[in-house]
């Protein structure tokens, strides 16, 4: 099935190559040229790249500590590196069309930013479940936590993750690029999205966005039910200990990854189950900076300060980077 589904993008690709609908699309972008805008296309420009550093550190910090190797942190290493894929796809060419002037992406490069977004943003939805549950382990059932959590498992969910999401990026992306568009190619996004390009189609596109709408429930409400059942859970569990102290832990681990959820969850649902006769142009590219630029520089930051594990292994970085340097 795998192997179908790329022929067909492939194919798609080539269809909108040779057809007589080839040009290339517009990306209207998210600034204009004034002052102010160029100041917030600066701030847009740090905040991707503390991104980009931010979730670089916490996966050097995991690799390097051998107390972060277990599997909560092999799962939040794969995070920061689903975040870091993210911006990446994202921002160099929003970068690179506003500082240029040219606004053209073809059609193969929208295509592959329809794919890495739903492999990555589909994969981590995936990717947060997995997290609940190991939390969920950790805290319900501590004894049994080698059995229950093995690495083994761990594997397994990641690379199920990275599949399952990889799947949705090559069937939305192939089943986008498949339709003929309209004299207008100009996407009023600074990214191609594939709800915002169907709306460039001259076909009928009900059972293509049906289909779609029904993926979504799959990528995002099933996952995200898992999470609640998990944490509710969780809650029941950590309300019964007797001790502050014992709940202390559980609470500060579960906080930050509810955060992370809840940031995560709320503007992908918004994007991707929004009626569309409630959509709005500029609400979908404000929530899509929320999701494809905010979001991944806020995790490193929401783990590490809530983290002591995060914080030991870091001040043991840094000690051993300032011997090296006085050496």
């Amino acid at each position: 099935m795998m192997k179908t589904v790329i022929y067909f993008f492939i194919s798609s690709l080539k269809i909108m190559k040779n057809g007589n609908t080839t040009s290339d699309f517009i990306l209207l972008g998210l600034f204009n040229h004034t002052e102010a805008h160029l100041f917030l296309f600066a701030m847009v420009l740090t905040i991707a790249f503390a991104s980009l550093v931010g979730n670089a550190l916490m996966i050097l910090l995991i690799h390097q500590d051998a107390r972060l190797h277990t599997p909560m942190y092999f799962l939040l290493s794969q995070l920061s590196l689903m975040d870091m894929m993210l911006v990446s796809t994202i921002v160099p060419k929003m970068a690179t069309n506003y500082l240029t002037g040219k606004m053209s992406i073809s059609p193969a490069e929208c295509g592959l930013q329809i794919f890495f977004l739903l492999t990555l943003g589909g994969g981590e939805c995936f990717l947060l479940a997995a997290m609940s549950y190991d939390r969920y382990v950790a805290v319900c059932h501590p004894l049994r936590y080698p059995a229950l959590m093995s690495w083994q498992l761990c594997l397994k969910m990641t690379v199920g993750s990275w599949v399952l999401g990889a799947a949705d990026g090559l069937m939305q992306a192939a089943a986008t690029l498949s339709f003929p568009f309209c004299d207008a190619h100009e996407i009023n996004h600074f990214f191609c999205e594939a709800p915002t390009l169907v709306g460039l189609a001259c076909a009928d596109t009900f059972v293509f966005e049906y289909v779609m709408y029904v993926c979504c429930v799959l990528m995002l409400l099933v996952p995200f039910s898992l999470i609640l059942i998990s944490y509710s859970l969780i809650l029941a569990a950590v309300l019964q200990m007797h001790s502050r102290e014992a709940r202390k832990k559980p609470f500060a681990t579960c906080s930050s990854h509810l955060s992370v959820v809840g940031l995560f969850y709320g503007a992908a649902i918004f994007t991707y189950m929004q009626p569309k006769s409630y959509r709005s142009a500029h609400h979908d590219k404000v929530v899509s900076v929320f999701y494809t630029i905010f979001t991944p520089v806020l995790n490193p930051l929401i783990y590490s300060l809530r983290n002591s594990e995060v914080k030991g292994a870091l001040r043991k970085c840094m000690g051993q980077c300032s011997a090296l340097s006085q050496g």
